[in-house]
């Protein structure tokens, strides 16, 4: 059984056009650059995926699209110890390649071309990302060039590693040189030919339709028919009925090479390839489309990989965006509360009012209690710069814990979050806390507002006449009566009211009208706070950013939109 194609010539012009060659290489760039770093379910499919294409259309697609006429890249793979090496070695009637019995037996790949064709096979057209090495066994991640003039010009021959290698790397490189073959020669044993490895490469034989060759080998002469007859349905139920079975009996070896009658039929049949180019092009156009045509549903893979990878990113950034919005919130609603005004600030505000006799002097009369409240902001520095300094300890101390709890809060929905985990593992105790800068930061912020508090102070006092001079004389004591204002408007008080500590002390709306007026308290404590709201909010912008800078490189809705985009040019230029 010859194989054919099952697409005919469908997506490959005789002489390829070079936009088809160009839709390739900008399909497999966009494969090759997708992001793929979180550890999403999906993940290690799409990386697999991925690299197989890429590896695909690096070794076989672009190379034999761009010379169709090229020999034949027949890739003799299979089970670990089926024969492989024998069989090469017999097909070409001279030891090329070394059988073993110790198992893993071949590590790196042996090519063997005829003299003609050593300059088709000599640099990296094929295979570029393995390095050619001749007289000698070859290294990892090269390929051992071999020279026979036992081989027809057209046909070339890899005996690959074994594809269920105990070693990962023969594994994988086995199944490389199967993706990059024109025709794959697939070798298994009577005693195996059913396991579960094999099959798995054969299905991706059928579904990519790659010409394919069976070799089934130590098949006992006597059990030969109903062997070859169970392998042959198995062939045809999985879509590979097209595929050439070659039996070879268990028969003593001939000088380490199997005896003639048994490999001199596959030898025919393969020089018949390399002597038709008829021939060897409709094996060549059968792979060649086939696997052109299977990048659809392998990209399907990718991108569904890609659009999990990019959910996993937007909820991942969607738990730290909330997790610092509810840390402003905390600040706005601190800030609101009046909960800042306790403590060490309660006791420097009521020494900086002197409560006992601020509250007769307000019974007494407002002319004597703005004369207090002048006196207060001229000529007592130490209480208002000691309620200014309690102030900002209150403030650092509200900003830290938001921002420490909005740290806390993040590393916990992560680590339950596809994707999430393995990006704070190992830092929880970094991440789960405020970053180092954190404390020095928020520090000058609240320094940095307070000097804002003042300048307002200054602004509002330099166009009223009857006030400029008040505040020419206390500009930090007023300061601090508008921070004061700024932590205890509340919602449920009106005006310029302020509420200490649960109302234990109470500065009445028309003392601060003594110094501002009613209108003016009430703007420069809503400009003040507001300013205090975007320098948090900046604060913990900073922090949020260390999470964000973990999905920097996460995929994005653009790149499953750039794969989708090249496929579809790809569909148009094969059409």
């Amino acid at each position: 059984m010859t194989p054919t194609s099952p697409a005919g010539d469908h997506g490959v012009p005789a002489s390829p056009a070079p936009d088809l060659a160009a839709a390739v290489q900008q399909l497999r760039d966009r494969v090759a650059a997708v992001p793929l770093v979180l550890a999403t379910p999906g993940r290690d499919a799409a990386a697999r995926t991925a690299r197989a294409v890429v590896d695909q259309v690096d070794d076989y697609l672009l190379p034999r699209l761009r010379d169709l006429d090229a020999p034949l890249l027949a890739v003799v793979g299979g089970s670990t110890g089926a024969g492989k090496s024998t069989l090469v070695n017999s097909l070409l009637g001279e030891q090329v390649t070394t059988p073993g019995v110790l198992r893993p037996t071949t590590r790196s790949p042996v090519l063997v071309c005829a003299p003609d064709d050593r300059a088709a096979f000599a640099d990296d057209r094929v295979l570029p990302g393995l390095a050619r090495t001749t007289g000698g066994s070859a290294g990892a991640g090269s390929v051992q060039l071999v020279v026979s003039a036992r081989l027809p010009p057209g046909l070339a021959l890899v005996d690959a590693p074994d594809v269920d290698s105990v070693v990962e790397a023969n594994r994988d490189l086995a199944g490389q040189l199967l993706s990059a073959a024109d025709l794959w020669v697939f070798v298994t044993t009577a005693s195996r030919y059913a396991d579960a490895v094999p099959w798995d490469l054969l299905r991706t034989a059928a579904d990519r339709g790659t010409a394919l060759a069976v070799v089934l080998d130590r098949v006992p002469p006597e059990a030969a028919a109903e062997v070859s007859a169970d392998l042959a349905g198995m062939l045809q139920r999985a879509g590979l009925a097209q595929a050439r079975l070659v039996v070879v009996e268990e028969r003593p070896l001939v000088e380490g090479r199997l005896p003639e009658d048994q490999v001199g039929a596959l030898r025919s049949w393969l020089h018949g390839l390399a002597a038709d180019a008829g021939a060897r092009a409709e094996v060549v156009r059968q792979t060649l489309v086939g696997a052109l045509a299977s990048l659809d549903d392998r990209v399907a893979v990718v991108e569904a990989g890609v659009t999990e990878q990019t959910a996993a990113a937007t909820a991942l950034r969607g738990a730290a965006d909330a997790a610092h919005a509810q840390a402003r919130d905390d600040v706005d609603d601190g800030v609101r509360s009046g909960t800042l005004l306790r403590g060490e600030v309660l006791a420097r505000w009521q020494e900086f009012v002197g409560t006992g006799e601020w509250m007769r002097s307000l019974q007494a009369g407002i002319g004597r209690l703005r004369d207090r409240v002048t006196a207060a902001l001229t000529g007592r520095q130490t209480p208002a710069e000691d309620l200014t300094v309690a102030l900002e300890s209150s403030v650092e101390h509200l900003l830290r814990s938001a921002a420490d709890d909005a740290a806390e809060r993040t590393v916990t929905a992560w680590r339950s979050l596809p994707g999430g985990g393995p990006l704070v593992a190992g830092r929880e105790r970094e991440l789960s806390t405020v970053s180092p800068g954190f404390t020095e930061a928020a520090a000058d912020a609240v320094r940095g507002w307070q000097g804002a508090v003042l300048e307002l102070v200054r602004g509002e006092g330099a166009g009223k006449r009857s006030r400029a001079r008040v505040l020419s004389w206390g500009v930090n004591g007023a300061g601090a009566v508008v921070m004061v204002a700024v932590f205890a408007q509340t919602a449920g008080l009106s005006g310029a009211e302020v509420a200490v500590a649960g109302g234990t002390t109470v500065v009445g709306q028309k003392v601060l009208e003594a110094v501002f007026g009613d209108s003016a308290i009430r703007q420069l404590a809503d400009r003040a706070r507001a300013d205090l709201d975007e320098r948090a909010a900046a604060l913990l912008h900073v922090e949020q950013r260390r999470f964000d800078e973990l999905l920097a490189d996460a995929a994005t809705p653009q790149d499953a939109t750039g794969l989708r985009a090249a496929v579809t040019d790809l569909a148009r230029v094969r059409r």
